[in-house]
């Protein structure tokens, strides 16, 4: 398989490095700055931008013909007009806001636990927390909110979510609102957490990454799952998760 990287920092390098050891060939390095050019001969691209162009990337591959895959945050708000996009053209697109398989191991774990702290309103008061290096742009993480996604379709007490960075102020909640606590510390490759409080104890569920090569592995297993794939899909399909 041939591939095209957009966005060759950390993770575009921890890609390529695991996409070579499976016996692939990296046939584009496209750097933030630099002209998206793909080459005819891509397989797949791999996406892993920023936040301000990822959608202009995943758009002019789709309109190549190209399948892509995509982790990068903050600009799923279009995600809409993507999936039209990938269903008017016959395309094939990948997104996850973390490749990790041991994330979408916790996001089990936390949607069992969410579902049986339903039944239990003692154990009604829920925290998350989430730790990323100083070099990601958005917050709350693409992960906490797909983790917080989880949460809220399993606890009747939650329907929004609220977010706020570092050392701010802790906001007030509404009774219905999910609080998010976002840190950005050093190079943590990605920690997040999820705390189910009662008045007389406290039940923590935690996933840390001890670096980027999950995450690569992950990405470069998408863009092999796509291959003569039509649509729109996500780790949950390639991992067969209920």
């Amino acid at each position: 398989m041939k591939i095209t990287l957009i966005g060759y920092g950390r993770m575009g390098h921890a890609i390529e490095e695991v996409a070579l050891s499976r016996g692939h060939e990296v046939v584009g390095r496209i750097d933030k700055g630099q002209e998206v050019e793909i080459s005819p001969s891509t397989d797949a691209v791999i996406d892993f931008s920023t936040p301000d162009s990822a959608y202009d990337n995943i758009r002019l591959a789709l309109e190549g013909g190209f399948p892509v895959v995509s982790g990068t945050t903050g600009w799923t708000e279009r995600m809409s007009e993507i999936r039209e996009m990938v269903e008017r053209q016959e395309g094939a697109f990948f997104y996850s806001s973390n490749f990790s398989v041991g994330v979408f191991l916790f996001r089990h774990l936390v949607r069992k636990a969410a579902k049986l702290m339903n039944n239990l309103p003692q154990y009604s008061d829920v925290e998350m927390e989430e730790v990323h290096h100083i070099h990601k742009l958005d917050y709350p993480s693409g992960t906490a909110l797909t983790v917080a996604g989880d949460i809220l379709s399993e606890m009747d007490r939650y329907s929004d979510t609220r977010a706020y960075l570092g050392d701010d102020e802790r906001p007030s909640v509404a009774k219905d609102q999910l609080l998010i606590h976002s840190l950005r510390e050093g190079e943590v490759p990605g920690i997040h957490r999820v705390a189910f409080g009662s008045a007389q104890d406290v039940i923590r569920l935690e996933h840390e990454a001890f670096g980027r090569e999950g995450f690569a592995m992950g990405a470069v297993m998408a863009a092999e799952f796509l291959q003569g794939e039509k649509g729109c899909f996500g780790m949950e399909d390639m991992l067969h998760f209920d």
